[in-house]
């Protein structure tokens, strides 16, 4: 049995008692209420725009802004609300502790967003000496195995999200899966409204090189025409080791960048310590994990549209 599975037995022996006098798992209250629970904000967000204003559902997050997606841990009462939810939306392999809540309280009303968000292989080994394009193979050995969940930073990814949630509530409400479904398909032209504005932005680049501290934007650079090059993997809490930083270091002298990136929350010591050295500017690129006060927009299409502007000026775009 797993850390987290134990985590979450325990959990749920808490939660069991919050929630004896309630329904059953996946009834989610009365028949006129529809509980929607995401793994995180990327979900969350999609999930609320499938809803729309159609009367009657509710959706939760499991993480709370500020709180990294990656290691969360669930309280009884979370737990609670996953056994309680109409519907889970998660994606595996991000959060240990909702998957092992998944499989024990949610597995016949939850949606994993993998297989219909096609993830792609990281190009990252686990000694962070090797960070090629997103069709490497034999990149064992990281939190996440070979796959790289960020799978939101692609426009068209992320719309497939969307219209899966959207399927799902159909089921589970059929009385509004038109509105679901029309409103899943605003959210996708919204997303391919976002895409033309990055392919026409970053069409013309005197740099396609992207050095960042947390290796989260494969399928950002990937769709983009662009390189990633990560001081660390793809948890933001990863360590770089002074041989990486020594290799960075050699990366951006020899190719002239102007600018590297860093995260608000994270690497932002990593990335100082290679602009002084190279003399570099350090810029800000957000993986959208979640939104916080200190974000640089309120939602997920204004804090990908300053990413945008980010990568304008530091790839040196016309």
């Amino acid at each position: 049995m797993t850390r987290a599975h134990l985590a979450v037995t325990g959990a749920l022996t808490a939660a069991l008692l919050l929630t004896a006098c309630g329904s059953e798992g996946g009834d989610g209250g009365s028949a006129d209420e529809v509980t929607v629970v995401a793994g995180f904000y990327p979900l969350e967000y999609a999930a609320a725009r499938v809803v729309g204003d159609v009367p009657g559902v509710t959706v939760e997050t499991l993480t709370a802004p500020g709180t990294d997606a990656h290691d969360l841990e669930l309280t009884p009462r979370q737990v609670g609300a996953v056994q309680d939810a109409d519907l889970v939306v998660y994606s595996a392999g991000m959060q240990a502790a909702v998957d092992a809540a998944v499989a024990e309280q949610a597995a016949d009303h939850s949606l994993d967003v993998n297989p219909v968000v096609d993830l792609a292989e990281t190009g990252e080994d686990h000694e962070g000496h090797d960070h090629d394009d997103l069709a490497d193979d034999g990149h064992e050995g990281h939190d996440h195995g070979p796959l790289d969940p960020h799978f939101w930073l692609d426009p068209e990814r992320y719309a497939a999200a969307g219209d899966a949630i959207a399927e799902e509530l159909a089921a589970i409400n059929p009385e509004h899966a038109e509105a679901y479904r029309a409103n899943a398909a605003a959210f996708a032209a919204d997303l391919e409204e976002l895409d033309s504005e990055f392919e026409e932005a970053l069409a013309s680049c005197e740099q396609d090189t992207l050095v960042t501290t947390h290796e989260a934007f494969g399928y950002l650079a990937d769709r983009y025409d662009l390189h990633q090059v990560g001081i660390t993997g793809i948890t933001p809490d990863a360590e770089a080791t002074p041989g990486r930083m020594a290799e960075i270091v050699r990366t951006v002298e020899e190719l002239g960048l102007p600018a590297i990136y860093a995260e608000r929350s994270v690497g932002g010591d990593l990335a100082e310590v290679i602009g002084r050295e190279t003399g570099t500017q350090v810029l800000i690129l957000d993986p959208v994990e979640g939104i916080t006060s200190d974000s640089a927009g309120s939602d997920y299409f204004e804090v990908m549209r300053a990413n945008l502007e980010a990568l304008r000026q530091g790839q040196v775009c016309s």
